[in-house]
């Protein structure tokens, strides 16, 4: 009788631990982790006279099988198509700072990336 109590412990108290950090382990969304939504935010750099904001965090992105209708149409063809949406100035004005001409952004939104426009 005690040489099965003392068998079934173990593996009672393990698994106790698993479900302990299992249960604390934050219930929110991890595709975004590390990145902060997308605002305006105090550029220290460039900040020295004046303070300078630009636009900085993370918009929507992903990732998918090209489908195969698509890709008999593409010149060169992609085996993954993705999607994705940047943080990029709504409104911004010029500025110089140490006589450099700098953009100071007033206001941010999701929008196509820059460097995806052809």
């Amino acid at each position: 009788m005690t040489g099965s109590v003392k068998s079934t412990v173990l593996p009672l108290l393990l698994l106790s631990f698993l479900l302990y950090i299992a249960d604390s382990y934050p219930n929110s969304d991890m595709s975004n982790m590390g990145c902060e939504e997308c605002t305006l935010r105090k550029n220290s750099l460039f900040s020295m006279e004046r303070p300078v904001y630009q636009c900085m965090g993370c918009c929507f992105s992903r990732a998918y099988p090209t489908p195969l209708k698509s890709k008999k149409t593409m010149t060169i063809p992609k085996n993954i198509t993705s999607e994705a949406t940047c943080c990029v100035a709504k409104h911004s004005y010029e500025m110089e700072v140490a006589g450099i001409k700098v953009r100071n952004h007033t206001d941010c939104h999701c929008s196509t990336c820059y460097f995806h426009k052809q």
